[in-house]
């Protein structure tokens, strides 16, 4: 099983970044993003090879109470698995 860290090299997540970053850094059609409460839920598109599943699923919690643009999350949660699609990828990450 891979640490958070090494799912981050692969994905090339930041482990600490606030939602506006995060998002412009990923704004393509690779990557969807939700606010739910504390947590930033993301689905993120990978290349995994022809006919592979490609995405996968991010936590991110935030560290204070300022819940903006701005406020400063960390990476908690990311996949092992690969999904067929951002909805699973999402639902998975909605429930970690």
């Amino acid at each position: 099983m891979k640490s958070i860290e090494e799912h981050a090299r692969t994905y090339r997540l930041p482990e600490t970044t606030t939602p506006e970053d995060l998002e412009t850094r990923f704004y393509t059609s690779s990557a969807t993003f939700l606010t739910f409460g504390c947590k930033i839920l993301m689905a993120g598109y990978f290349w995994n090879g022809p006919k592979n599943p490609c995405y996968y699923g991010a936590v991110y919690t935030f560290t204070a109470s300022d819940h903006s643009c701005e406020g400063e999350i960390r990476l908690t949660a990311v996949s092992e698995v690969a999904f067929e699609d951002n909805g699973h990828a999402i639902a998975w990450a909605m429930v970690h």
